[in-house]
């Protein structure tokens, strides 16, 4: 008989296929490898998946305010501001002051929307990718569902925490 201090080990894949059992765990994974296969077919744009949402935004609606692309993001405004401040620096985003003092509108500058539409065949692959597996069918089910959680779930995690 065993001793009750003894302690079964497991294999890593073991311990992992344990998670793989929990909803929150495949969505964190299932992020991880979509961020992979981003990096993979767009590192030679040099921009991140925020930073692509948030070009992405920019194009669609010129003169977006921070505020509004913060809340479009999900993100809180000093995330935003950062992100903002590195599209800046790589000159593909201008900041020009918006009707009052506090207000930012964000454009893309020329380089900005070049790069933005030369990425778009790279990220289309990497989406594409992470739903290839699945029947078309399939996928558009996958996208239905994860939108309802998203939307029923949508007052959780809007932002980030604030930090005490």
């Amino acid at each position: 008989m065993p001793d009750a201090h003894e302690h079964r080990h497991l294999s890593a894949e073991d311990l992992a296929a344990l998670l793989l059992e929990r909803p929150g765990v495949l969505v964190r994974r299932l992020h991880q490898i979509h961020s992979a296969m981003f990096a993979e077919e767009c590192a030679i744009f040099g921009v991140t998946p925020v930073q692509y949402s948030l070009l992405s935004l920019v194009a669609a609606s010129p003169g977006l305010d921070q505020g509004g692309a913060a809340a479009a993001l999900r993100l809180d405004r000093f995330t935003t501001a950062d992100v903002i401040k590195r599209l800046v620096a790589a000159r593909l985003l201008r900041v020009a002051a918006g009707v009052d003092r506090r207000t930012r509108r964000l454009q893309l500058t020329p380089d900005g929307a070049e790069v933005l539409a030369a990425m778009q065949p790279s990220a289309g692959r990497a989406h594409d990718r992470l739903v290839e597996p699945l029947p078309p069918r399939e996928r558009a089910a996958l996208l239905r569902m994860l939108k309802r959680l998203v939307d029923r779930h949508a007052a959780l995690g809007a932002t980030a925490p604030k930090v005490r």
